[in-house]
């Protein structure tokens, strides 16, 4: 393998230390395989990787919020699935609280969007599904707390 696609393969994230310290986003750099990251079975991306993008995912998608409840979309349990590819495109499987959402059509664009600018990611696909559909049930006490739904 040439330099070049090794150096491909690392993900650099911003570190919430680095950033504290620094008052900036300095990225740190995650191992690939290639590089010695810990492989994962059935996953080009090492285990580094994957534990350093999931989180930077959950926290661009906690900044999409449903327009008619003050609560993030992460919180209120509509995100199914998190997948992420060996090429770092992320999928995306998600609900709405009713198939009668007056943003159906706009919230998962809001989601692409909000992923795709995470640093490491290739890009995103965001599916609704109502298989489950979603319910009450769902939703972390964070959001049940902003809701007073307890």
């Amino acid at each position: 393998m040439m330099d070049d696609e090794i150096k491909s393969d690392v993900v650099e994230v911003p570190a919430a230390d680095a950033a504290a310290s620094t008052g900036g986003a300095d990225p740190v750099r995650v191992p690939s395989v290639a590089e010695g990251g810990t492989p994962v079975a059935g996953s080009a991306l090492s285990q580094e990787e994957l534990d350093a993008l999931t989180p930077e995912i959950v926290k661009a998608l906690k900044t999409v919020y449903d327009p008619e409840i003050p609560s993030d979309i992460f919180e209120l349990g509509l995100i199914y699935n998190i997948d992420i590819s060996d090429n770092r495109d992320v999928s995306i499987l998600m609900t709405l609280t009713a198939p009668g959402c007056p943003v159906a059509g706009e919230m998962p664009i809001w989601v692409e969007n909000a992923v795709s600018s995470v640093p490491g990611v290739s890009g995103c696909k965001a599916t609704i599904t109502f298989d489950p559909p979603w319910d009450q049930s769902r939703m972390s006490d964070e959001a049940r707390l902003a809701l007073n739904m307890f």
